[in-house]
């Protein structure tokens, strides 16, 4: 199976961009399964059901989020009623939506997305280690499941390495969101996981984190606020992971960054260079 997770959409920039490539990355991979974070679209906080909507016109098949998952309530009621759109699945019970999505190929293989949340330097909630173990059971690898792959939400590059050293062989991919920053680890685990620490934004990279540069150096320098920060603007820089995996075992055969447009150094997998 041939997937591709694209990292935190950063507003209106990081929309623009994805709605203009995803769909050219889609085919000129082959993709099967496209996953996309899009915690950050509604001005680099949150996100609107036009703007989920946005995503799978242009080729999502699941929508994960993470810590600002909430900060749009609009959200809420929506993702009640659309099973493609996730929230970390580590929430305490009786959190409106879900955290596990499955999605059936038109060739009947079956690939199972979630969503967990990292707890180091975040929102202190249920062990995603256990959560997670628990919600794979139904699922394993090669049987219920031809592909499972985990968006783990979190700040901390050791919290999110244990985490995929703990489900290597278990999972097809383990891919970290949330810094905003690609890092360059993009790996096959000893017992077949793919895994990166942190797909990185898709959003203009001429920023801090996604946002306009002159707000959080005043912050920084001045230890004061000057006003509310707002999103940057220039050409985004669509990033991601693309992985194909064994259909017998689901086990990762490859994992390759995907870099495409704005600021940063362009790089696709080897079968499309």
């Amino acid at each position: 199976m041939r997937i591709l997770f694209l990292g935190d959409v950063m507003a209106r920039s990081g929309r623009d961009a994805v709605a203009k490539e995803l769909p050219e990355l889609r085919r000129r991979l082959a993709v099967d399964l496209a996953v996309v974070n899009g915690e950050n679209m509604a001005h680099g906080i949150g996100m609107m059901p036009d703007m989920v909507e946005g995503l799978f016109k242009a080729g999502a098949d699941v929508v994960t989020s993470g810590n600002h998952v909430w900060d749009r309530k609009e959200v809420i009621p929506y993702m009640e009623g659309e099973p493609r759109l996730l929230r970390p699945i580590n929430y305490p019970p009786g959190t409106p939506g879900r955290g596990l999505a499955e999605v059936v190929l038109d060739d009947g293989r079956r690939a199972v997305v979630v969503n967990a949340m990292a707890r180091l330097f975040m929102d202190p909630l249920d062990d995603p280690f256990a959560t997670v173990l628990r919600a794979l059971k139904r699922y394993p690898l090669g049987g219920a499941a031809d592909a499972v792959l985990i968006d783990f939400h979190g700040e901390a590059s050791a919290e999110k390495m244990a985490f995929a050293h703990f489900f290597d062989g278990e999972v097809s991919v383990v891919v970290g969101t949330h810094t905003h920053v690609p890092t360059a680890d993009a790996t096959v685990l000893p017992k077949g996981t793919a895994y990166q620490t942190d797909a990185g934004m898709c959003g203009d990279y001429d920023s801090v984190i996604g946002m306009a540069k002159e707000e959080p150096m005043r912050r920084f320098v001045r230890k004061m606020s000057g006003g509310r920060p707002e999103p940057a603007a220039g050409p985004a820089t669509v990033c991601g992971l693309f992985v194909e995996t064994d259909d017998r075992t689901g086990l990762a055969l490859s994992a390759e960054p995907v870099r495409v447009g704005g600021r940063l150094s362009q790089t696709l997998p080897a079968c499309v260079i």
